[in-house]
């Protein structure tokens, strides 16, 4: 496995894909934007699983640019859709197993469709858990012997940040997978039921600009709280060599 890294925020950071393969150690992969550093800063289970990570991805602009500012660097956005098509040609390639294990049944149901019709060879299983913040023993339980049971070669998991990879990160010891990737908003895209904002605003670094016109709510806080959180960081990381505190709170 054998890919560029850099050293940022606090974080190392992976810069390309294209030497990622399917060993027989365990790796978790996650992405990291500028909104989930700031939630980083204050969850402490989060930022643990963000750091732990084998494989952490560059999913946002705004990290794209940091690494320009703080260390004269030029790095790639790699979004977690790059991450999963990446992953989808392995798997087809050598007729493996994958799981996706969030979002809704009818999601789930899209988008076995979708991989059965472009990845022929791949073996698909799902599963939708419950729509919930904090999942109980028993549900996070059932969660993992479904998993097991299919014995995938790849777990894709799609709660939403902080929840998945800190659902991955306290549960990885005793989910029978070697390659899991959290990757939120990618199941959507790939069903089709939310639409990804067109290669013409990627190509720009402005894929957030289409998002937040169609969910502002959803999208209000990344964009005018974190967002200038993480500026000032980024300009604190090169102007003083130290970012802004931020008091962390335990969870």
């Amino acid at each position: 496995m054998k890919f560029g890294m850099i050293k940022l925020m606090g974080f190392d950071i992976h810069t390309s894909i294209q030497g990622i393969s399917l060993g027989e150690e365990k790796t978790i992969v996650a992405t990291l934007n500028p909104h989930s550093y700031c939630i980083a800063k204050r969850d402490k289970t989060f930022d643990k699983a963000l750091s732990t990570s084998d494989i952490l991805l560059p999913d946002g602009i705004g990290i794209v640019l940091a690494a320009r500012v703080i260390h004269g660097e030029k790095i790639k956005k790699i979004a977690g859709a790059d991450i999963h098509t990446h992953l989808l040609k392995l798997a087809n390639l050598e007729g493996l197993r994958v799981f996706y294990l969030g979002a809704t049944v009818r999601t789930l149901e899209l988008i076995k469709k979708r991989v059965q019709k472009e990845y022929p060879r791949i073996h698909v299983a799902t599963f939708s858990p419950p729509f919930k913040e904090k999942f109980s023993p028993e549900e996070t339980n059932t969660m993992i012997s479904i998993v097991n049971k299919f014995r995938p070669d790849i777990l894709f998991v799609g709660m939403t940040a902080p929840k998945q990879e800190k659902w991955v990160y306290l549960n990885k010891d005793v989910i029978e997978v070697n390659f899991v990737a959290s990757i939120g908003a990618v199941f959507d895209f790939y069903a089709g039921t939310v639409k990804r904002s067109s290669p013409i605003w990627i190509h720009f670094g402005l894929e957030w600009l289409p998002r937040l016109m169609r969910e502002p709510r959803r999208m209000f806080k990344r964009m005018f709280i974190s967002a200038p959180k993480f500026v000032l960081d980024v300009l604190a990381l090169k102007v003083f060599g130290k970012g802004f505190k931020i008091k962390t709170i335990t969870k």
